[in-house]
């Protein structure tokens, strides 16, 4: 059993930081959203969606231009993550101020069925839109990065397997840790991100000290729905297929990833959703042969979520959460 379990370690690990990476970009939208308005953006997922049908959408439309053959394929990856990104950033600016704004001073039940509402409203209009231009909902990523990279683990260390990636592993990877750092720069070596923690602190004396809070709100909005938008494009370039419904999965999981780390927390958030990786990779290779053929690899959510419950149970601030001393 050990054995075993040490064998699948390089495989689990290869692919648990490819979901893990996605989950910690979409994660740091819901904690970012979080921080400066305490409200959960259960449209976030749907973001990530909708990034992730324009994306494949632009690259349909460089590959068919045959820019493919004239450019190099991580350029062409860029130019769609970037207006995949633009796009949903105006998008997310534009739910914050026609559907939030409005209700900022209303109790947060009622913006939460807001944004449960705006999820559900943007399912339904991508799903109109690929099915009216593709008659089917369910699209097929363009063939990119599907180059198959083997590692000889044995050599490493014999009780390892070998492994296998695809070549689009290194390029999420590295796009996704690209944008981490450079969110992590901007949150704490810049004016705006000086802002915006300063309003997540305490919104009404930031406001009081000039800062405009309304064009932080827009800014956070912006930003972490263009990181959603962007690594929606990822997912497509990864696992090939999607549809109208996979923000609403893996945004659940982000959401998970983001409270298991620490919601309000952009690092912790970070650090969650690559934990969050690898515990289902790890349980989606080893679950079976742990509970001896009872449960197989379709429970790993089961696993990861019962983590979580324990977690929150003996920690309910999050691994690197900080907790909230209570005002008497």
């Amino acid at each position: 059993m050990l054995t075993d379990l040490i064998g699948t370690l390089p495989q689990v690990l290869i692919d648990g930081l490819t979901l893990g990476a996605i989950y910690a970009v979409v994660a740091i939208g819901y904690t970012m959203v979080y921080g400066i308005l305490e409200l959960i953006n259960f449209a976030h997922g749907e973001i990530f969606m909708t990034g992730a049908f324009i994306g494949t959408s632009l690259l349909f439309l460089f590959t068919g231009q045959g820019w493919i053959h004239t450019l190099p394929a991580i350029l062409i990856l860029l130019l769609a993550i970037i207006a995949a990104s633009i796009c949903t950033g105006v998008l997310g600016i534009g739910i914050e101020r026609v559907a939030y704004r409005p209700l900022r001073n209303a109790p947060k039940l009622i913006t939460l069925i807001t944004a449960i509402g705006i999820s559900f409203l943007l399912q339904d209009i991508v799903r109109f839109i690929a099915e009216l231009k593709k008659g089917t909902y369910i699209i097929n990523g363009p063939n990119l990065f599907n180059g198959q990279i083997h590692i000889k683990a044995s050599s490493l260390w014999p009780e390892f397997h070998d492994a296998t990636l695809k070549s689009s592993f290194l390029v999420v990877l590295l796009v996704s840790i690209v944008m981490l750092a450079v969110l992590d720069i901007f949150v704490n070596r810049t004016k705006w991100g000086m802002a915006m923690r300063a309003v997540a602190q305490d919104r009404e004396t930031a406001s009081l000290m000039s800062v405009n809070v309304n064009k932080v709100i827009a800014i956070t909005f912006f930003i972490g729905s263009a990181l959603g938008g962007a690594t929606g494009v990822l997912f497509a370039v990864q696992y090939g297929t999607i549809d109208p419904y996979i923000g609403y999965t893996l945004g659940i999981k982000a959401f998970t990833a983001a409270v298991l780390g620490g919601i309000g927390n952009i690092r912790g958030s970070m650090a969650g959703g690559l934990i969050l990786g690898l515990i289902e990779m790890f349980a989606a290779a080893n679950l079976s042969g742990l509970t001896g053929g009872v449960f197989g690899s379709e429970y790993k959510d089961v696993f990861a979520f019962i983590l979580l419950i324990i977690v929150l149970i003996f920690k309910p601030e999050g691994l690197f959460g900080k907790a909230a001393a209570e005002k008497v």
